[in-house]
């Protein structure tokens, strides 16, 4: 179990990491199965608990190869103002930072703000895709920084199945929105706005590259 920020590697190539802008209370607990993990909070802030795939950012989505996630979870409680479930990434040169929301607690999540620059179809459902910019704002590279934030968010949402993660990057290229060099690609549960107490905890999860 992990609090306060952390990051380390998991059993089967996978690595995990932890933020917490230190309001409220939240813990991860990586299982050591694939990349299972479960999370729990008490009105946090700004929390992040992901596993899955690290990479050195040398590498565009196409020169990378095909990703993909398998993931299915039970949760209870509540998770905030907003609140995210599905995969979660960066890229560099250009710095993004992008989400695919496939789940929720019931907050903030269907619009996050900024532009909505359509619709796509990926794994027989319906995702909104938006773009946001942040400003000054922490970012992978360390410290703070002004980046862009690429979302595709499922209009309804699910506790379990496949994310065709190339897929999305591919969509989201057709619309200007294009990733640069991939630092990450990794399974997400995100939750804040200062109030909030839930679980959950991912029974399946396995992200691979082919």
């Amino acid at each position: 179990m992990v609090s306060g920020f952390g990051m380390g590697t998991a059993d089967g190539g996978y690595s995990y990491n932890f933020y917490t802008n230190g309001q409220g209370s939240a813990s991860m607990t990586v299982y050591g199965v694939d990349a299972e993990f479960g999370a729990t909070w008490s009105n946090p802030g700004d929390f992040l608990a992901r596993v899955g795939l690290g990479f050195n950012s040398t590498k565009t989505p196409s020169q990378l190869g095909t990703l993909s996630a398998d993931f299915a979870e039970t949760k209870t409680g509540t998770g905030g103002t907003w609140d995210y479930v599905g995969i979660y990434g960066w890229s560099e040169n250009p710095l993004y930072e992008y989400y695919i929301v496939d789940d929720w607690f019931g907050g903030g999540s269907l619009n996050p703000g900024g532009t909505k620059m359509g619709t796509i179809n990926v794994d027989g459902g319906t995702y909104n895709v938006f773009r946001h910019t942040q400003t000054n704002q922490p970012a992978i590279t360390g410290g703070n920084a002004t980046f862009d934030q690429f979302f595709s968010i499922r209009q309804s949402p699910r506790a379990c199945g496949t994310i065709s993660i190339s897929e999305h990057f591919s969509q989201w290229a057709t619309m200007g929105m294009q990733l640069g060099n991939i630092e990450e690609a990794r399974i997400l549960v995100e939750v804040g706005g200062g109030s909030g107490n839930g679980n959950i905890t991912f029974t399946t999860a396995t992200v691979t590259l082919d």
